[in-house]
């Protein structure tokens, strides 16, 4: 490692005492749920050191393969974060996340968009303009990961005071209003952490929220569940009862989890357990129903196809709760209504 690859791996890289769950203030429902969490933080950053230090972006293949496959996809996503940040920084250089995702991040597509968006919340606004975000579909993952990053370190704000943004300056080109939400998609997916794979507990932070935003809390509890696993099967049972009206929410969310996993070559079992308690299926079948999602999709029309695609999932799941509520034609989609106390402000 030269020099200037070990200062530049010391000064950006997080200290990994800011994932444990002490540290965090987040509930420890139990010891084997604790390492697991603790786990998938530090292999996050294990994934975010080697893309800081590497010369080249082809360099990291090597050591993130040599990740264990159930939480390699944690690595990428730190490594993707991690090669964000060089792109936003001034002298950082430039691309770096299009040759990761051209490359060995090809697979872990997902996760490295959500990584980009980890490095959004910590560069400054006026950076961001450098960010990847090429593909039309994934490119709301940024948000999704930027939501989470805010729950998981502003977590009285963003989950105990229930934050929401009224709207969001990224991407410049969206005048759907649409972004708030995927940001909720990504704290709903924290919480999962926060309250340490508990589902009651999550539950209950999803309970102080405005009932209008809980479809997407859900969606994103959903997707945590199913890839980072941490709960039994009865848990995940009483979650899937007790999410009720949400129950075709937390499928899509699960749904994409399982893609992810798909895609990357990487699932496990919790995997499969948590996708066939809230998908009815086995991860393979449910990543194929995302796939054909996909289809004919297109970037025209009063939704971003992003969300199309979204709805398009849950109505596969929608057997197992109520009719879904689809925006009436040529309504403009924008954030939820506030109440008098929540801020305006980009944090």
């Amino acid at each position: 490692m030269s020099a200037l690859a070990a200062l530049r791996r010391r000064i950006l890289t997080p200290d990994v005492s800011e994932t444990r769950l002490d540290v965090r203030g987040f509930h420890v429902k139990d010891d084997a749920s604790r390492e697991r969490l603790e786990t998938v933080g530090s292999t996050f950053l294990a994934g975010f050191a080697v893309a800081a230090e590497v010369s080249r972006v082809p360099d990291a293949t090597e050591p993130l393969e040599r990740i264990p496959s159930n939480f390699k996809g944690f690595a990428y996503e730190g490594a993707a974060m991690a090669f964000a940040i060089r792109d936003g920084l001034p002298l950082g250089g430039r691309r770096h996340v299009a040759q990761f995702i051209a490359g060995a991040g090809e697979r872990h597509s997902y996760m490295a968009y959500v990584g980009v968006g980890w490095a959004m919340a910590r560069l400054p606004r006026m950076c961001w303009s450098a960010l990847y975000g090429d593909d039309p579909l994934l490119r709301w993952l940024v948000l999704d990961g930027y939501g989470f990053h805010q729950a998981y370190f502003k977590t009285a704000k963003y989950v105990h005071q229930a934050y929401r943004h009224r709207d969001f300056p990224w991407p410049a080109d969206d005048t759907s209003g649409y972004a708030p939400r995927v940001i909720d998609q990504g704290v709903g997916r924290a919480t999962w952490f926060v309250a340490g794979t508990d589902p009651k507990r999550v539950v209950r932070f999803f309970e102080g929220f405005a009932e209008d935003r809980r479809p997407d809390l859900y969606a994103g509890a959903g997707l945590a569940a199913t890839y980072a696993g941490g709960a039994t099967e009865d848990e995940l049972k009483w979650f899937r009862d007790a999410a009720a009206p949400y129950r075709a929410d937390l499928a899509q969310g699960a749904a994409f989890a399982a893609g992810a996993r798909h895609l990357a070559g990487l699932t496990s079992p919790h995997n499969e357990l948590a996708t066939r308690v809230f998908c009815g299926m086995s991860v393979a079948e449910a990543s194929r129903v995302t796939d054909e999602a996909r289809v004919g999709l297109t970037n025209v029309g009063v939704l971003p196809s992003y969300e199309v695609w979204r709805q398009r999932i849950a109505s596969a799941f929608v057997e197992s709760g109520p009719p879904r509520r689809h925006l009436p034609s040529g309504q403009k989609l924008s954030a939820r209504t506030r109440s008098p106390q929540e801020e305006n402000e980009i944090q």
